[in-house]
């Protein structure tokens, strides 16, 4: 490869750069900031600290199907509940789950008081090849508080946290 080919390829690449750089991405420069800023944040330890209500530390099985009536049959997973709060839940499902989707959730065991949920899934973590770590947040508050009173009643299941 000879010198004049070198300078070339080198114009070639710094003038696709320039052109992606001078290029409107459909961000301002305010937004990009604000969203590397949001990116900074999400860590388990600053998400932990932002969450308003406690999560009650609890294993219970949970069906998950997307929240879809059209799209219901196209699958149906059980998982286990990790936690769950007011306003979202932990699961661990033998499959992922799509960031930004809509599911149906279905909780049994001493969860089954719960009325049916529709969650958006926040954060997909695979954990090993058969099992993935789901965060959901519920677009309604469940009541969770007449399932803790029975189960504290029924000799305290779950365990605060």
């Amino acid at each position: 490869m000879g010198g004049g080919e070198t300078t070339r390829w080198s114009k070639r690449r710094q003038s696709v750069f320039d052109q992606l750089e001078g290029a409107d991405h459909g961000l301002g420069s305010k937004e990009e900031t604000e969203l590397l800023a949001e990116l900074e944040r999400n860590k388990p330890e600053e998400i932990r600290r932002q969450r308003g209500q406690e999560r009650i530390a609890i294993k219970a099985p949970v069906v998950v199907q997307p929240g879809n009536t059209s799209d219901l049959q196209k699958f149906k997973v059980q998982g286990t509940t990790g936690d769950v709060s007011e306003q979202g839940c932990r699961v661990l499902l033998p499959m992922p789950m799509g960031v930004g989707d809509i599911y149906r959730m279905t909780f049994g065991g001493e969860l089954s008081g719960l009325p049916l949920a529709f969650a958006r899934c926040i954060r997909c973590r695979m954990v090993r090849e058969d099992a993935y770590e789901v965060g959901c947040t519920f677009f309604v508050s469940l009541g969770l508080s007449g399932v803790l009173e029975k189960l504290n009643a029924d000799g305290g299941a779950a365990g605060d946290q």
